[in-house]
């Protein structure tokens, strides 16, 4: 297995890092970014597994059709939620084990991580986060920004923490908002953004 402790390695193209995507949904910024390793011959990463915590996620099938490999970890029917999380996480981490996974990439994953698993993989756990953080973290960051009455949104790749949201700024992009914009117009604007920035921080690290 390979060793999750200290800095992350330079990757290159003959011997990328390894980076495992965790997904809850359609995998829109999992494609794009597997779209990125695949089209540049000079990228120093790689996904070697895409990983969701429901069965139901689209970017599961997403990534079969791109040649990745892809697995469901769903929730242990367990009533305790602390045990619940540590018994999944343990799952998690096995699987991380078996692809030699040096970086994880949270890309629309929604489930906090505890710290344990944090301090396991920190400084190799990042995500991207749908505003410019540290305004609007949480899981309704589009309808936030609507209801705030701000002129500005976009996005923020960050280093993830024990946190909500709070890790160490990577990269942002911003985006306008439009007085007439909605939940769906806007998040399809920042997604845009998502798309580019996300690969880009992604080979700054591995570089």
């Amino acid at each position: 297995m390979t060793s999750v402790s200290g800095p992350l390695r330079k990757g290159s193209s003959s011997d990328p890092i390894r980076c495992a995507i965790l997904i809850s949904g359609s995998g829109s910024g999992m494609k794009a970014m597997i779209h990125h390793q695949q089209s540049n011959l000079d990228c120093g990463h790689e996904t070697v597994v895409v990983i969701s915590d429901k069965e139901s996620a689209l970017g599961l099938q997403k990534a079969e059709l791109l040649g990745i490999q892809s697995h469901c970890i769903p929730l242990p029917h367990q009533e305790d939620p602390v045990l619940r999380r540590h018994q999944h996480e343990l799952l998690l981490q096995q699987l991380l084990g078996e692809y030699n996974v040096e970086l994880i990439v949270l890309s629309g994953y929604m489930r906090l991580v505890s710290a344990q698993f944090v301090e396991q993989w920190a400084p190799r756990i990042i995500n991207i986060h749908p505003s410019l953080l540290p305004a609007f973290p949480g899981a309704h960051a589009h309808r936030d920004v609507l209801l705030s009455g701000v002129k500005v949104s976009g996005c923020t790749v960050h280093l993830v923490d024990a946190g909500m949201d709070s890790g160490q700024i990577l990269g942002q992009r911003r985006v306008p908002v439009f007085p007439n914009d909605d939940e769906p117009s806007l998040s399809a604007r920042v997604r845009i953004e998502e798309h580019t920035l996300y690969p880009e921080i992604v080979d700054k690290l591995v570089k």
